[in-house]
């Protein structure tokens, strides 16, 4: 049996479809009950509209017949307020947040840092002492993006065991160093970890190794960096970081794994989307946080 872990009141939700072609503004107009302007764009302020399973703020976002709105009732992403950590989504079972740089997931052990684990769990607990939250997946410390975790064991042990069939995109950015010679290209090895040192090594043969498998496509590029969408067929340990080192472009700011410097102040990866079916209901989600600015600003700058 499923553990009841649910806020008091719930998540409510209205779910309605599209049967013309127009734009979300007027058809939460006219379906809302009379609802005004000014509330239709609040409730997409306050990303509480979901098309298709996909959080839109745009009040223009085109529709087509068939296509699903999702109306949630509770603002609950503003009851979470905390400079390294946004809430994208939430419900019964899932959290969905966008976690900043420098912030980690879980504890090392190493003293009582804040983490996103724990923030979350301070926040869950407004609802009930008894509420609980679960890690299901982890961004590195200098990752930014979108990161799930579980509000009930059932979801975690759901999402956890059967990841590679529930999750069906993990879409990175990454600001790289030096001009790609390829545009796209598919970065295949087999990654071990050393105990010593605890940096993950890239091999061309299994011995031992666990099968990694990264694509990559050049979206932008000069003389000295690179701007990458990755997609992830595999989800190894540092899986990225290490493949674009093997390769000579290691992530900028990464001196872990190769790079020479740190304009960014910080390791320019970033998870942009996951889009995942909800372990209990079925329904597909996708959620997606585009890069920060400062990858794209050094392209502006003179050779």
């Amino acid at each position: 049996m499923r553990k009841n872990t649910t806020y008091t009141p719930p998540v409510k939700s209205t779910k309605l479809k599209v049967s013309t072609e127009g734009n979300l503004m007027d058809f939460l107009l006219t379906k809302m009950g009379g609802m005004k302007r000014n509330s239709v764009k609040s409730l997409l302020a306050h990303r509480q509209v979901m098309v298709n399973g996909k959080i839109t703020t745009l009040f223009n976002h085109p529709l087509k017949p068939g296509d699903g709105v999702d109306v949630k009732s509770s603002r609950g992403n503003i009851e979470l307020t905390h400079p390294k950590l946004r809430m994208l989504y939430e419900d019964n079972d899932i959290i969905v947040v966008e976690k900043k740089e420098g912030l980690l997931t879980v504890s090392t052990g190493k003293g009582d840092e804040t983490t996103a684990f724990s923030i979350l769990k301070t926040h869950v607990k407004k609802g009930s002492p008894s509420n609980r939250i679960y890690v299901v997946h982890r961004l590195d410390r200098e990752t930014s993006g979108v990161l799930i975790f579980a509000k009930n064991r059932d979801a975690q042990l759901i999402l956890q065991e059967n990841w590679h069939k529930i999750v069906t995109r993990r879409t990175y950015i990454a600001l790289v160093e030096g001009k790609m010679e390829k545009q796209k290209d598919t970065i295949t090895s087999w990654l071990s970890e050393n105990e010593k040192s605890l940096k993950i090594h890239s091999g061309k043969e299994a011995d031992g190794g666990k099968k990694a498998v990264t694509h990559y496509r050049c979206l932008k590029s000069n003389n000295h960096f690179s701007l990458l969408e990755l997609e992830l067929e595999t989800g190894r340990k540092n899986q990225i970081r290490v493949h674009l080192q093997s390769i000579g472009h290691p992530v900028s700011g990464d001196k872990k794994y190769g790079s020479l410097g740190s304009p960014l102040g910080r390791i320019c990866l970033h998870a942009s989307i996951l889009a995942f079916y909800h372990p209990f209901t079925r329904e597909q989600l996708s959620f997606e946080v585009p890069a920060p600015k400062a990858f794209t600003k050094v392209f502006t700058l003179k050779d």
